[in-house]
């Protein structure tokens, strides 16, 4: 038996409860009673876990201090000789980024006609595209609409949200999801055909479409073999590690650096797309996150040094359903599809204490209250956490529902000796989504001329705060978005002189402010070995 005494003696109540709590219908928090739980509890109201920039477009407002670190630190060309004259790759469109985002972008921009180019830090497809489990929202069912859809969209990011990206996300969600169904991504559906959907947290509607609870990797299978199929260039294993602008100061390409040799390598392009996904391995505030590997905010670090400005850059999504235990997995996900499904969160004592569907922020401040304040977490070992009542979602809906709609779930926790059918899980609020990020125009631009940016790496879609199942929709919405209009605005653009003038200049920035780093930025991936020097 894995769990310790502590833990069983809380299960126990926990089980005693469950029927008594299926029957519960936590009521739903007031707008008062949110902003009051996030102030108090959530990450982001956290004082001490931000500091002032002060160099570059978005100097004098807050950010979380590890991002500040890589704004403030050095570029990895500082020391480096770069013969910008030796062009290693030419072409239209340059996408920076093997993920969904990046993938859908590429396939738009060469169905466009452009010669285009993706370049990643590591595979194709390792990406937190892959890594999304609950589905993707879209209103395209009777009963639902895309205004519905975006007063959900604009209400659970506190309405920070930019109006015009909003709109753009819901109309063309439909179109999206009928895109990705032709293209080949295995939906869930009924024996007729129509597709099934199910609520997320802050929907008004079941407008969530899945693939089981593999999601994200469905839709990332398709667009990679859609990638491949098409016979577009994809450069493994070399980030990018600055942008090239011309003297124009137009965007005109990267320098790019090979991951297993170091060899510099420069990248010409009339048009560049960012799409290098978030930033969970900077783990603010010292959380576990969700992120894949390589989730090392380089595109906010690349163009920011260029001149594009930062959008809500202080603000993070905790998921408030991390694994709290076992050890082995710590801070993996547990998609919201089990609380839509019916799942709901109990504390210590067996008390269902909060609606399941409220907004992340808001169960994740929840989450963080019950552990803290109101004593009643669980110990883990590792800290406290509370459960996730996953045996209701059975006793809803019948025996073998888990099974069927949450395979990889259960999977991933029998691999341990847990049953998530017969037993409830600890969670905890875990890194999940860098709500902010570059600021763009409603054609994906920057406020640098032909720097485009798509997926996680844009800010001012989601606001606030992300309601579930808008990344999946976002990458292809604003992907598809930003590879139209790059490979448009590459065929108006001619280059001049190539420069990284750019990068020279920031440098003076970062002396003339007395910043005296010894960091180096992008950072690329992280490091957790003992006495290990980041890369």
């Amino acid at each position: 038996m894995i769990y310790t005494p502590e833990m069983l003696a809380s299960m126990k109540k926990v089980e005693a409860a469950r029927e008594a709590n299926i029957a519960l219908e936590p009521r739903r928090l007031t707008a008062e009673e949110k902003e009051a739980l996030l102030k108090q509890y959530h990450p982001d109201y956290r004082d001490d876990g931000f500091t002032t920039i002060q160099v570059g477009p978005n100097k004098g407002e807050k950010a979380p201090l590890e991002l500040n670190a890589m704004l403030e630190a050095h570029s990895r060309l500082t020391d480096a000789k770069v013969d910008l004259t030796k062009i290693d790759y030419d072409v239209d469109v340059l996408v920076i980024g093997g993920g969904g985002a990046g993938s859908s972008a590429a396939i738009e921009a060469h169905e466009a006609g452009a010669n285009v180019m993706i370049v990643t830090k590591l595979r194709i497809g390792d990406a937190n595209t892959m890594m999304a489990e609950g589905g993707i929202q879209a209103a395209d069912k009777p009963g639902d609409s895309p205004a519905q859809h975006y007063l959900d969209v604009m209400g659970g990011g506190h309405y920070a949200n930019r109006p015009e990206l909003v709109r753009k996300l819901v109309m063309e969600g439909p179109g999206a999801i009928k895109w990705l169904n032709e293209l080949g991504v295995e939906f869930d559906k009924a024996e007729d055909g129509t597709m099934i959907t199910t609520h997320g947290g802050g929907t008004s509607r079941k407008r969530m479409h899945a693939a089981a609870d593999y999601s994200g990797a469905e839709i990332m299978r398709t667009l990679r073999d859609e990638v491949l199929n098409r016979q577009i260039p994809v450069v493994d294993f070399t980030a990018a590690i600055e942008l090239i602008l011309d003297t124009d100061g137009k965007v005109a390409g990267a320098v790019l650096q090979n991951m297993e040799t170091g060899e510099l390598l420069v990248a010409r392009a009339k048009t560049v797309v960012i799409a290098t996904g978030g930033a969970g391995r900077m783990h603010y505030q010292g959380f576990p996150t969700s992120n894949h590997y390589g989730a090392t905010a380089d595109g906010l670090i690349l163009g920011y040094r260029a001149g594009a400005k930062l959008l809500y850059q202080d603000t993070l999504q905790y998921h408030p359903t991390g694994v709290a235990f076992p050890q082995q997995i710590f801070g993996a996900l547990v998609t919201e599809k089990v609380r839509s499904m019916g799942a709901k969160l109990i504390n210590s004592e067996g008390e269902a204490y909060i609606h399941p569907l409220e907004t992340r922020d808001v169960n994740a401040a929840g989450v963080i209250r019950e552990c803290t304040t109101n004593g009643k977490g669980v110990d883990t070992g590792m800290g406290k956490a509370v459960w996730l009542d996953t045996p209701m979602i059975d006793r809803i809906h019948g025996k073998g529902t888990l099974e069927k709609r949450l395979p990889a779930m259960l999977r991933m926790y029998l691999k341990y000796g847990i049953d998530m059918r017969e037993v409830p899980i600890l969670i905890y609020p875990t890194l999940h989504y860098q709500n902010g990020g570059l600021e763009i125009t409603e054609d994906g631009q920057t406020c640098v001329k032909n720097l485009y940016v798509a997926g996680e790496a844009v800010g001012g879609i989601h606001g606030r705060n992300r309601l579930m199942g808008n990344s999946l929709l976002d990458i292809i919405v604003f992907g598809r978005n930003a590879g139209q209009h790059a490979a448009a605005s590459a065929k108006e653009t001619q280059l001049k002189e190539l420069t990284l003038s750019h990068v020279d200049k920031y440098e003076a920035e970062l002396k003339a402010a007395g910043i005296d780093s010894d960091a180096v930025s992008p950072k690329l991936l992280p490091t957790y070995a003992r006495g290990a020097k980041a890369f």
